[in-house]
């Protein structure tokens, strides 16, 4: 008797327990966190994990390994300032300048793949100033960078807070003459000759002479430095810019730069 017991208790909580159960669990319709695309930071500066690896050979060419153009905003859409931009080097090895121009003396080189960061930059967006830990900073071109935001919320600093290094070997030249063809806005500038020691070249194919211009062309003002060993150069600067354009002529040699010689700027003819 006490068996049969037993087990119609058990026949009971069986049938209670299948009752009692739901007949499906709910599953929560909200999908798992996505791991893959952290938000990210505004802006989160960081030391370089990889050091700037000094060339003591001539300078080379710059040729990348991969190219990213960054992405930029309307250029008439307000943006803010940052004071520095995370970039990662896409050349094999790229030259870093004591001012913004391929012909500008050499400092030393950054390897592929090291890890800088950007401090400024000319109002022509193409070359960028570099913070580097134990060194002056120096420049870099913008198109051997792959860089974490817009370039053009960095601050322009050239010509102002960055300068060219003074040598206290050569004296300044002087501007001669500077005259615009009325047909075609060509202006050929002319300055005083300052001969640079064969000994003071960087190497046989520094030019002596850095021309800086800002110079307008299809209605923008751009900045490009010129290079020649003559005391003469000619260029295009057209009208209808809201800015005014204007030069000035440096001596280069490998302990530095005499100048600047302001370039008198010829009016547009009417």
């Amino acid at each position: 008797m006490k068996r049969k017991f037993v087990v119609s208790t058990l026949g009971i909580l069986t049938l209670l327990a299948c009752t009692l159960t739901p007949s499906s669990v709910p599953v929560s319709t909200k999908p798992p966190a996505d791991t893959s695309n952290p938000p990210t930071e505004l802006f989160t500066p960081r030391a370089p994990t990889e050091t700037a690896s000094v060339i003591p050979t001539d300078p080379f060419t710059e040729t990348p390994s991969a190219s990213k153009t960054p992405t930029s905003l309307p250029s008439d859409t307000p943006l803010p300032t940052v004071e520095s931009l995370e970039a990662m080097v896409t050349a094999d090895r790229l030259s870093c300048r004591y001012g913004p121009g391929s012909e500008y003396l050499y400092l030393f080189a950054f390897r592929a793949t090291a890890n800088i960061k950007l401090i400024g930059r000319v109002d022509a967006d193409n070359w960028m100033w570099v913070l580097v830990e134990n060194e002056r900073p120096c420049w870099v071109h913008s198109k051997f960078l792959e860089v974490q935001g817009d370039i053009k919320t960095l601050p322009v600093v050239y010509p102002g807070v960055a300068r060219l290094p003074i040598t206290p070997y050569y004296p300044p030249s002087a501007v001669l003459s500077a005259k615009r063809d009325s047909q075609t806005n060509q202006i050929l500038v002319a300055w005083l000759e300052v001969p640079v020691s064969l000994g003071d070249y960087e190497d046989e194919t520094m030019q002596t002479y850095i021309i800086e211009v800002w110079r307008c062309q299809s209605g923008q003002l751009i900045f490009e430095p010129l290079a020649t060993r003559y005391t003469y150069i000619s260029f295009l600067d057209e009208p209808g810019c809201s800015e005014p354009s204007h030069g000035r002529v440096w001596v280069q040699e490998k302990h530095g730069y005499a100048g600047p010689a302001e370039i008198p700027w010829p009016p547009y003819s009417e």
